[in-house]
Formats: C-alpha cells, structure tokens, sequence
C-alpha cells in the first residue's frame, strides 16, 4: 500500500507576523518597566552601603572612644591608622568584613565628614551624577537619609 506524500505543514507569513507582533506588544509594555529598576537598585545598594559603614564607625568609636578622624577617613576602618590620634584598641582585621572599602554602585568612593554636617559623622555618597545636590538618581545618598 502506498502512502500519499504528506504535505509539509509549517507557519504561514501571517501566523509569524502575529507572533512578532505580540511579542513587541509585550516589549514594550514590560522594558520599560524593567529598565527604570536599574536606578532603584543602585540606590537601595548605595543605601545598605552607608549604613554598614555607619555601623563599622560606631564599633570604631565604641573600641576607640572617637571617631576616625577627616583626614584618617573611612580608609581607618580596614587599616590601622599611623597618623594622629592612633587609635589603640583597633580591631585586628578592621571593622568591615571582608575588610575592603566598596565604591558606591557608580563607581565613585563613598564620602565621609568629621565633624559631620548632619550628625558627628557623615558618611555619604554623591549619586549617579558624582556631584553634590541633584534630584532622583542623582541626589545625594547619606546617613541622614536612610
């Protein structure tokens, strides 16, 4: 018995043209979405930064009575300071685990105030723009504001 030859089945024009059109229907409604999130998370991150050094210089202040100071910076927070006033219970290993100083998610250093502006200390970060003040992703993130 022979079998009649099968016909071959597959999309037509039409049938891909709906799906691709479907799926850019979906793009645009979802990346826009996702996109503006990139902001939202370098900013929580920034946020947990500073907080974890405001945490790192009360231990520093609680072993060494002070807070590091200007010029020892948060750099007194991984490294013993050799400059005046050195601190003599600093913890071995630093205050920070691992014992390395982050940038803030923009790739810029964190920056601290002794005496602070808005507290003792201040430790803070300029935003995405590296540059005091600004609005949104480009506002200061700071121990004042967390």
């Amino acid at each position: 018995m022979a079998c009649a030859p099968r016909r071959a089945r597959g999309f037509t024009l039409i049938e891909i043209m709906v799906v691709v059109i479907i799926l850019g229907i979906l793009a645009a409604l979802i990346v826009p979405r996702v996109v503006g999130r990139t902001d939202d998370a370098r900013i929580a991150a920034a946020k947990q930064d500073v907080a974890q050094l405001m945490q790192a210089l009360k231990l520093y202040r609680l072993d060494n009575g002070r807070y590091p100071t200007q010029e020892q910076g948060l750099r007194a927070l991984v490294e013993k300071p050799v400059t005046d006033p050195i601190p003599q219970n600093w913890k071995q290993g630093g205050y920070l685990d691992p014992p390395v100083l982050r940038k803030d998610p923009w790739g810029n250093e964190y920056q601290y105030l002794n005496p602070g502006v808005h507290g003792d200390v201040d430790v803070f970060s300029y935003g995405r723009d590296g540059v005091p003040g600004g609005t949104g992703p480009d506002a200061d993130i700071g121990s004042w504001n967390l």
